[in-house]
């Protein structure tokens, strides 16, 4: 007999939130979305502790997924109360609930800063993020295992690695060329290839299609309490992509003329990581999970979906 569990997905109307929920109705679990618009609406970065406790006692869940954060177009700020405080107070919260939900909390390949170039980074690595998002990010997954290790908090942390697919937010590299390339980026002012301009593509990152992530997230659901040592868990391709390859395929997936061309920019010095690669064993072994689609199915979905959305659209 199939029993119907209860699943708070934080961030629901987002980009990842949205994929899960879907992947949790399907498999037949009753889902309440909750986000700052939607079905259920809270702000956790803002929200006072007894309207988090308000909402877990009406939702009543088995699990808890928070999607929900900050990223693009956010200050430094605005990334730490909504990747870090307002995930300390929902650790705080789940771990009172006298029923003990799974938490899943979404962490980042950011949260570990430079990788060695050649290797996968796995989870025993001492983080060293370099970015506003990463340290935030981290302090996010700080306050979840901390929780789980003072308070016995049932909970694992997922370290994606980037994100792509169908919905890949607009604000985000890939994303943003998602949305060009399906407008049907043109010059057509002389017949000559219209251009891409876009920052030195000089790294390589480890990229993993949203619903293999979904995959993950519904396999940590189910997985029984881990072990202290098992409480964070690499998702990602296991792959460090060049990004020059990724847009370059992009663009022949487009079916578009483009030239892409490299600005050097205005001389500042980046802030971020020129290698990501995540070693994704200990998944494969906990979660029997690992990958199913490659770049080149990821990008055509993706660019499909821009294609159907609104050009209004954020």
């Amino acid at each position: 007999m199939t029993v119907t569990r209860s699943v708070l997905v934080l961030g629901g109307t987002g980009f990842l939130g949205q994929h899960i929920g879907a992947a949790f109705t399907a498999a037949g679990d009753r889902v309440a979305s909750a986000a700052r618009s939607g079905p259920l609406r809270i702000d956790l970065a803002t929200a006072a502790p007894r309207e988090l406790a308000a909402l877990l006692d009406r939702t009543r869940p088995d699990v808890v997924v928070n999607a929900s954060g900050r990223a693009w177009r956010a200050t430094g700020r605005e990334m730490l109360e909504a990747n870090a405080e307002a995930v300390g107070k929902l650790a705080a919260a789940v771990a009172v609930l006298p029923h003990r939900p799974r938490l899943v909390q979404l962490g980042s390949v950011h949260e570990y800063g430079p990788g060695t170039v050649g290797e996968g980074t796995r989870e025993d690595q001492v983080p060293a993020p370099v970015t506003p998002y990463g340290r935030s990010k981290l302090l996010g997954s700080l306050a979840v295992l901390d929780a789980a290790r003072t308070a016995d908090l049932n909970a694992i942390v997922l370290r994606l690695a980037n994100v792509c697919g169908p919905g890949t937010p607009r604000g985000s590299l890939l994303g943003m060329i998602g949305e060009r390339l399906a407008g049907g980026m043109r010059d057509s002012r002389d017949g000559a290839p219209a251009e891409l301009r876009l920052a030195p593509l000089h790294a390589r990152r480890d990229f993993v299609d949203v619903r293999d992530v979904v995959d993950a997230v519904l396999a940590a659901a189910e997985l029984p309490a881990p072990a202290p040592a098992d409480r964070v868990l690499n998702i990602g391709s296991g792959t460090a992509v060049p990004m020059r390859d990724l847009v370059g395929l992009m663009v022949t997936l487009s079916g578009l003329s483009i030239r892409i061309v490299e600005e050097s920019g205005d001389g500042t010095p980046r802030t971020d990581v020129e290698w990501q690669q995540l070693d994704i064993t200990k998944a494969r072994r906990l979660l029997g999970w690992r990958p199913h689609r490659g770049a080149e199915e990821s990008l055509r979905d993706l660019l499909a979906a821009e294609s159907a959305r609104p050009a209004e659209a954020a």
